[in-house]
């Protein structure tokens, strides 16, 4: 299903009502993607801790020359700490719009956004349609052939189920043999479950089903209703959803990754966003923002330039 489009210029110190969205990994072997839950409500974090943020003139100078607003691509459709909507059902609120909206203080640019489904992202930024893409993308071997990364947080993979699930910690592929697998559509763990179904048919066991849904409340719908056995879903995101939906539990970390900013590959965008991300580090507003969301724990210490993929 795709999603409609919306297109928005939005002042770099400001969030507007109508606003937008960011969450969710495309396609790629492994990464950490939309962030699934359940929906938005008055428990949503609603502190102001990005518009203090300032233009940086050094930073700001990093930028190619003249430019004044950058085209910014994000996915609506998950959860805090991903993007999801206030109780007003307009305005868009989450981490990486958080991250967002401070880069763009420090580079004094303003963000054009434009929805697109997650899955079109990526390739939609080789073609030059966006300038950047912000839907929490992790960073893939796989994807850093095509595409330029900043890093910003680290996040990844891992399982959630039910309380009165016998399944236990998941360090293997193969402990998931005739289950059935919910997760998000062209997210990187509906390619690395893909991927490795065969753990189990060469095993002698019957494979598990891999059930994709384009909506996060779907991914988690299916799992209470007992149509999917576990979800599969970012790190963050999922703690996040036990913690604020009843009759569920955490499993465990599967594989970690940086997730980062999306850009074409060669872009001269990628300097600027990784000194401005620093810029923030330094100052204590990405600690603010993290703190806010819950994700102290995934801080990173520097912004890296598509680095290579985390090995655990």
């Amino acid at each position: 299903m795709r999603t409609p489009v919306r297109r928005l210029f939005l002042p770099f110190f400001a969030i507007t009502s109508a606003t937008l969205l960011l969450t969710a990994c495309g396609s790629g072997s492994g990464g950490a993607d939309a962030s699934g839950g359940a929906a938005a409500s008055d428990e949503v974090p609603t502190a102001d801790v990005v518009s203090a943020e300032k233009k940086d003139d050094a930073v700001a100078g990093l930028l190619p020359a003249g430019t004044r607003s950058l085209t910014v691509a994000v996915s609506v459709g998950g959860t805090p700490p991903g993007t999801t909507y206030l109780s007003d059902g307009r305005t868009l609120t989450g981490q990486d719009v958080d991250v967002t909206r401070a880069v763009a203080n420090v580079l004094g640019v303003r963000l054009k956004v434009e929805q697109a489904s997650f899955e079109a992202i990526l390739p939609a930024l080789d073609s030059g349609k966006y300038d950047v893409g912000a839907s929490n993308f992790g960073v893939t071997d796989e994807r850093r052939r095509t595409i330029d990364f900043v890093t910003y947080i680290n996040d990844g993979q891992g399982f959630a189920t039910r309380e009165d699930s016998r399944l236990a910690e998941i360090t293997d592929l193969k402990q998931l043999c005739g289950l059935n697998v919910a997760t998000g559509a062209g997210t990187t763990f509906e390619a690395t479950l893909e991927a490795r179904r065969h753990v189990c048919t060469d095993a002698g066991e019957k494979a598990y089903e891999v059930q994709t849904y384009a909506e996060s409340g779907a991914v988690w719908s299916s799992l209470q209703q007992g149509r999917s056995d576990v979800v599969m879903s970012t790190i963050n995101g999922l703690r996040y959803a036990v913690a604020h939906q009843p009759g569920l539990k955490f499993l465990n970390e599967f594989h970690r990754l940086d997730v980062g900013f999306a850009f074409k590959k060669g872009t001269r965008l990628a300097p600027a966003f990784r000194a401005a991300v620093n810029k923030l580090i330094a100052d204590g507003t990405y600690d603010r923002i993290l703190k806010k969301w819950g994700t102290s724990g995934s801080a990173l210490t520097t912004s890296r330039i598509s680095p290579p993929e985390l090995r655990d």
